[in-house]
Parts: C-alpha cells; structure tokens; sequence
C-alpha cells in the first residue's frame, strides 16, 4: 500500500477512534439546576457528562463544550437528581398478586425500568429478595447501568410465626440462638443492610421479642452492617432506638412522637429513612375509585385490567370490607404529623413508599409520596432534598443524589418547575442514568 493511502487511511482510524470517544461526551445546556443539596437553584446552567458521570457543571455563559461532543439544549427545562427510593420491593407482584414464586430476574428487571420511567433511579429493596438480586446488583456496579440501580437487604428477619416480610423467602428466627449463624449467612451474601420486621398488625400476628431484634442488631454491627426496621408503635420504635438501629423504615403512626423520642434519635444518630406516606394512603384509597385511576402518568405503567378491577365496585367493597379500614386515613395523619416533627426537630430523614406489594406501584407511588410530604408540612426543595442528596447520604453512596462534578450523572429533567407544585416532577422530558437517557422523549 503506497505510503500516501496507508497513511490517510490511518488518520481515518485514528478520528474514528477519537470520534468514538467523544460520543461519550453530552453536553445540557440552558436549564435550572436544582442539584439535590438543598442550595438555592441556578438558572441557566449547563453541564458536561462524560463517560456517564458529570464532568463540569455551572453557568451557561461559562460553558466550554468538548468539540464534537452531543450537545443538548433543554430550552429553560429543570434538572434534578434522579429520586432514590429507600423501601421498596422488587419482582415478586403481578397484577395485584404477590408470591415468591413471581420473583425472578426478569419480573426484576421490569420492575427497575418501570421506576427509571419515573425518575427513581436508585431503590433500595427492603428485605424479599431471592438471591438472584445478587447478579444483578453486582453487575450493575461492575459497570454503568442502563436501569434503576439496586441496594438490597436480601432476606429481612421475621419472628417465625409472626408478621412480616414475603412467605417463602425471609429468614424467620424464634430465638436469641439462631440469630447470629442467620446474620452471617446474610453477610456472606454481601447485603447493604439487615432488615427486621417489629410489628403484631394491629394485635392480629406475633411480634418480634425485643431480646431478638437486640440480638439481630448486634449481630449485624459486629459484621459491619447497619440495621433498617419496620415499627409501627412508638414503643417499639423507641427500644429499637436505643439497641442502636440505624434506619426506621416507616414512620410512627400510633400516636404523635415525643421529645424523648426526638433526643434519643438525634443521640444515636437514628435516621427516619423512609416515611411510606404513600403506603398508608394505599390502605384506604381503593374504597372508591381513586383518584389516579383515569391519570395517564399513572395508567401508562399499569395494565387495563388492573385499573378496570381498581374501578371495581365489588374490590371497592372487599377493601371497606377489611375492619380496621375506618382506621387508616388517622394514621395517615399521624405518620404526617410525626415526619414534619421530625423534620422540625433536625432528625435526619430520607425517603421511601413502600411500594412493589399489591397496590403499591413502582414509580408513581414515589411521585404521591412527595406530594403527601408537601400536604405534612414539609416544602418542596425539603422534599427533593429528602429523595436526592439525603437519601444517597443515608446509603452511604457518595457518587449517588446529587448534581456535582465527578458524581454519577442519573438525572431527570421535568418542563415544569418542582419548586413551585411538588407534583411538577411529574412533567418528566428525560431520564439519565450514568449518562444515558433512558426514559423520556429523544431530546429536543
């Protein structure tokens, strides 16, 4: 081959190589930023992602775009974190039926790209998962993912016999002994955290011994990892406090917290990691058509067999039929009561909806949930920051939940202002994760 043709054809390879690399620049430009911290939001800002995390961000006027990279003008849309999710669970409901036999990799992976259709681009799964969320979860941070990404509490300890977690997948425990072998399973297993469920369902089931949900959280220190719960009652919530659990994974709601409460959370450095206002909402909401039903942001994801039976005078009934349901919307109030007192008082608190069991939907359940946080009290900007920059700091995921260089770019951006009307993050333009849309319309 003459020199003069090996060597354009060599210039050729070398732009296609660089061309190759630059695709994986993008560049947002003309949108205000709400970056997940809880500062102030900045109007007309850009950023540069490169290799699926955020290069530069700051003002538009200060932008200096990569030559060749893809440059993407949002025309005065919002970009905020992509909202993390601290209690779901994932993979074992169809329809409005739950089993363990429905849980598999691919009714997983559903799951994930229903909730990053939603902008929930991070979920951490509270404690029914098989072990196949193993693979997944590993291979989503052996890489970039192209879906939500997943933290795991494997298989959450119940008390045998008594109320909580999936049938056929938890670890059930009926005594102080078999607590440590069980936790060393898990952590051999690698899980994020130990999931324990303290509850008797209204007096109807047994509830965990204080002496083995001790045991649990001990036993899961001494092997480096941190312990969630689900309470119902104050008194419980208050004695797991002071065993040094580290999340509750549902707010109080049989009466309004104290102070002493409050002290013994702020002293243990407890966090409210996740509120599930959604969830007490969903025990009540079905005894008329909700609200919701006829919401094209709800029913897209949603089968019409679903929405058909949730119109259904007859379920309606069976729902009213349940005798604690005159019960519920109090609990509600109180579970909002307890997150703004809290809130007030300086705990730490995060975000989660309890979302994946029937009646709970992946990704719209996370949108209700901020809007019942802004009905508690709390504002806007408290309540992104609970789902975006707190969330991450409650997962110890440091590249996660906020918009700042060097961090993961998972994002969404909305054509509506989520300061003005909470319920605006619902105007979804795009979904990114690790720099890649996943969700949304082709940019514009």
């Amino acid at each position: 081959m003459p020199g003069r043709i090996r060597n354009s054809v060599l210039v050729c390879l070398v732009l296609l190589f660089a061309t190759s690399l630059v695709a994986e620049v993008k560049v947002l430009k003309n949108f205000t930023l709400i970056d997940g911290t809880g500062h102030a939001p900045v109007a007309h800002a850009a950023m540069i992602l490169n290799n699926g995390r955020i290069q530069w961000v700051g003002p538009a006027a200060q932008l200096k775009a990569p030559p060749l990279a893809q440059v993407i003008d949002l025309q005065g849309k919002y970009v905020m974190p992509g909202l993390i999710n601290l209690h779901v669970h994932l993979g074992a409901t169809i329809g409005l039926d739950q089993n363990e036999k429905f849980f598999t990799p691919e009714n997983v992976e559903k799951d994930l790209k229903t909730y990053a259709s939603y902008g929930v681009t991070t979920v951490l799964s509270m404690g029914t998962d098989k072990d196949s969320i193993f693979k997944i979860r590993d291979e989503q941070r052996a890489g970039r993912p192209a879906e939500t990404r997943i933290y795991t509490a494997g298989q959450g300890f119940v008390f045998k016999g008594g109320y909580g977690g999936l049938e056929g997948v938890n670890q059930g425990v009926a005594t102080v002994a078999e607590v440590e072998p069980a936790v060393a399973a898990q952590a051999a297993k690698h899980v994020d955290f130990i999931k324990l469920w303290m509850d008797d369902h209204l007096g109807t089931k047994k509830k965990m011994p204080y002496d083995i949900a001790q045991a649990i959280i001990v036993s899961a220190h001494q092997h480096h990892l941190r312990v969630v719960a689900h309470i119902f009652y104050l008194q419980d919530a208050k004695q797991l406090v002071d065993y040094g659990v580290d999340g509750l994974a549902h707010s109080v709601r049989d009466k309004p917290i104290d102070q002493a409460f409050i002290d013994d959370m702020k002293r243990h450095g407890t966090w409210q990691m996740a509120e599930t206002l959604s969830r007490e909402g969903s025990m009540f909401v079905y005894g008329q058509t909700p609200p919701f039903a006829n919401d094209p942001f709800f029913t897209r994801s949603v089968s019409a067999d679903v929405v058909a039976k949730l119109k259904s005078p007859a379920y309606q009934q069976k729902i009213r039929s349940d005798p604690d349901f005159s019960m519920y919307p109090g609990f509600l109030r109180t579970a909002e009561q307890n997150l703004k007192t809290l809130a007030d008082a300086g705990v730490p608190y995060g975000f989660g909806t309890d979302s994946g069991p029937p009646g709970r939907f992946p990704g719209y359940f996370a949108h209700w949930e901020m809007e019942l946080m802004v009905q508690a009290g709390l504002t806007p900007m408290q309540v992104i920051t609970a789902a975006t920059g707190s969330a991450a700091r409650f997962l110890h995921a440091k590249d996660l939940g906020t918009l700042e260089t060097n961090k993961w770019a998972d994002l969404i951006v909305v054509d509506k202002n989520p300061l003005d009307d909470i319920k605006n993050t619902r105007s979804i333009d795009a979904v990114y994760i690790a720099g890649n849309r996943v969700a949304g319309p082709a940019p514009r």
